[in-house]
């Protein structure tokens, strides 16, 4: 058995219900309304009780919506979660929230159970746009939750933004990123729109009826946001991600720096002891099965090389190769040199003595650098 010091130190935990389905979303999730939620929360505790966990450097509780659950339900949650941990170690606990779902008495129960960051789904600032993706709430509503969550003693609020929506332009993201430099947050996730199997967009994409902008748009919109945001004071320290000094997400550099951790919920993915697995889905299942893992998978030493890369060169700090060699007992430069060098030479990788990462034309083709590191069998 590993001891404290070698167990995961952080934890993804799902809540699946939502009030309002969102045209673009994929993730488990379901419409709150006749869901056993009771019965939910109560397995998923059982579930994080089961790993008999004492120390976490940092929670993120996503979903679904997890404010779509009542203050009750989710002070339940809350201090389920948190009542055998020793809390002095615990640095960052997010929790998503929908701005039409965060109430002034949920804001209450989140500052009660140590949270300490927020993470709002916000997309874009357009109301127009907001119709057209599903969202319910409106540019106001984030407004007026940002002022509430300040007043409450919350600092650390980040964003999530979408840009390539249905119909937007260059000037609808430029009004969007105005909007978001007044709020001075310190930090904020940005994504393209991506057509996910199973969602309504994809549908309608496949019906002809999805005015989507260009790729060259599309390009176009990346670039100004990062370069707004940069001259804003922001570290666009992942790909996504953009962040004030010291406000970058630690749980999600835990991802990048592909750390082991534990997924609790429905649907949620974990990687604890070299095993990833992922736990049972829909809701009904996931509250009657015991065993809450249905799919575990032993990754092999290549996957998990290639997942060491993917990982890390998302940041933009890139991959140390030292640490590479010595962690995985092979030399970087010897499985990888030509590889690097071919992506250099097209300018979407760069590196110095210590690091190789992304340059900026790199993380716009992300995917493509990604791909150049599958290794064949025989290699």
């Amino acid at each position: 058995m590993k001891t404290v010091s070698q167990r995961p130190t952080s934890a993804y935990i799902h809540i699946p219900f939502c009030t309002q389905i969102c045209y673009y979303c994929d993730f488990a999730k379901v419409y709150i309304k006749n869901q056993p939620v009771d019965d939910y929360i109560t397995a998923l505790l059982a579930e994080f009780h089961a790993a008999n966990i004492s120390v976490l450097k940092t929670i993120y509780i996503g979903g679904g919506t997890p404010t779509a659950l009542s203050a009750p339900q989710l002070d339940r949650l809350l201090s389920g979660i948190t009542q055998h941990l020793d809390l002095s170690a615990l640095e960052e606990f997010t929790v998503e929230a929908n701005p039409g779902d965060l109430s002034d008495d949920k804001i209450a129960v989140l500052k009660a159970h140590h949270v300490n960051r927020v993470s709002l789904g916000v997309q874009t600032f357009n109301d127009k746009l907001l119709k057209k993706i599903g969202r319910s709430h409106t540019a106001q509503d984030v407004f007026d939750n940002i002022g509430k969550l300040r007043q409450a003693g919350f600092e650390n609020i980040t964003i999530d933004l979408i840009y390539a929506l249905p119909t937007q332009t260059l000037a609808d993201v430029k009004k969007d990123v105005a909007t978001l430099l007044t709020l001075d947050l310190p930090h904020v996730a940005l994504y393209s729109l991506i057509l996910e199997n199973h969602t309504i967009f994809m549908n309608k994409m496949r019906r002809g009826k999805l005015d989507l902008p260009s790729e060259d748009s599309d390009f176009e919109m990346y670039t100004y946001i990062i370069d707004q945001l940069e001259a804003a004071g922001y570290d666009h320290y992942e790909i996504s991600n953009f962040g004030k000094k010291g406000f970058e997400s630690a749980h999600n550099l835990m991802y990048w720096d592909n750390a082991e951790y534990y997924g609790f919920g429905a649907g949620a993915s974990g990687y604890v002891d070299g095993i990833r697995y992922k736990n049972h889905v829909p809701i009904h299942h996931y509250i009657k099965h015991l065993d809450k893992q249905v799919i575990k998978e032993t990754l092999t030493l290549k996957e998990q090389m290639e997942e060491e890369l993917f990982l890390g060169l998302r940041k933009k700090e890139g991959v140390n190769m030292a640490a590479f060699t010595e962690k995985f007992g092979q030399d970087f430069e010897t499985i990888y040199g030509d590889v690097v060098a071919l992506q250099m030479s097209k300018h979407l990788l760069s590196k110095n003595e210590e690091n190789v990462f992304m340059t900026r034309q790199g993380m716009l083709l992300g995917n493509d650098v990604f791909e150049a590191f599958l290794l064949d069998d025989e290699r």
